[in-house]
This record gives C-alpha cells, sequence and structure tokens, in this order.
C-alpha cells in the first residue's frame, strides 16, 4: 500500500448507496434481496362498482315486485338450511314477504328462503333456476353477476307486485 491511498472494504451490512438496506452484492456480482413481508389484509369481497350492482339488481326486485329482496353472504355452519331459515326469519313483520338468498362460499352451498306470501309467486321450480344460474355464474368466478342473475329471475317468476 502507498502512502496516501485509502483501503475501501465493501461491508455487506452497511447500507449500499445504489440499493438501500436490505441487498447484498454477492461474490457472483448478483444481487440479494431481503424484503419484509407483511400479508394483505382481507378486503370486502365486493368492489363499489359491484356493491352498487348488488344494491340496483336488489333495489329493483324489491320494487317491480313488491317482495322484499335480501342477499347473505357468509358461513352458514352445518346445517346451511336451518341457518337460512334463521336468517330469514330475524328479518321480523315483513319476512312473509321476504326472500333470502343465503350463499356460503366457503362452503359451496346457496339457499334460497321464501316467507309464506313470497313462496306463492316464486314456485320452488323457480328458485332452483336462479341456484342453477348463480352455480353456473360462480364457477366462472363471477359472484356478483351470479347474484344479479338470481335476482333477475326471481323479480321475473314473481312477477308484479299486486295491485291494493
Amino acid at each position: 500500500m502507498a502512502a496516501g491511498e485509502a483501503l475501501v472494504r465493501h461491508d455487506p451490512t452497511v447500507e449500499d448507496a445504489d440499493h438501500g438496506y436490505g441487498v447484498a452484492v454477492t461474490a457472483s456480482g448478483r444481487l440479494s434481496v431481503a424484503r419484509e413481508w407483511t400479508p394483505v389484509p382481507p378486503g370486502l369481497p365486493f368492489s363499489t362498482v359491484q356493491l352498487t350492482r348488488l344494491d340496483e339488481a336488489l333495489t329493483l326486485s324489491s320494487r317491480s315486485t313488491g317482495l322484499a329482496f335480501s342477499i347473505y353472504l357468509g358461513a352458514l355452519g352445518e346445517d346451511t338450511r336451518d341457518r337460512a331459515e334463521q336468517l330469514h326469519a330475524e328479518i321480523g313483520a315483513h319476512s312473509s314477504e321476504a326472500v333470502l338468498i343465503a350463499v356460503s362460499p366457503g362452503q359451496r352451498k346457496v339457499e334460497i328462503v321464501t316467507g309464506v306470501e313470497a313462496a306463492r309467486r316464486l314456485p320452488d321450480r323457480g328458485c332452483n333456476l336462479a341456484v342453477m344460474a348463480m352455480v353456473a355464474s360462480f364457477k366462472e368466478g363471477d359472484l356478483t353477476g351470479g347474484l344479479v342473475s338470481a335476482l333477475r329471475m326471481l323479480a321475473d317468476q314473481a312477477g308484479s307486485a299486486p295491485r291494493k
């Protein structure tokens, strides 16, 4: 070493001016990058646009038929039918004119529960067709489209609200 020369040593634990912390240059010249992994928090199952489509379909179905349509999305437990009927009963005083579409994506289950008055206008056959349409859309990964299609089919099946 000659007088006045400085010896520069590369220390990979020190911040690299070109690459920042967590980067080391290997002997072959390749960069080894360490990044902190932060899990993405679970988001909502629907975007704002999808929620708007669902809201519009629910509103139009309810207005045109006079029936109260609602959707439940979540786990239904072991006895899916019983839980869906409990949810329908929680609607309260208007449950006889109510239609509940309960979907448990994790369980791959769909239940449609109708109140006494709604059942007169929505036969089981119409509900089964709506379930089949939903399942076809769900298989394609279109949760919103399946629910909107089912609401339209059920509204068409129920017909217009009776005049009072």
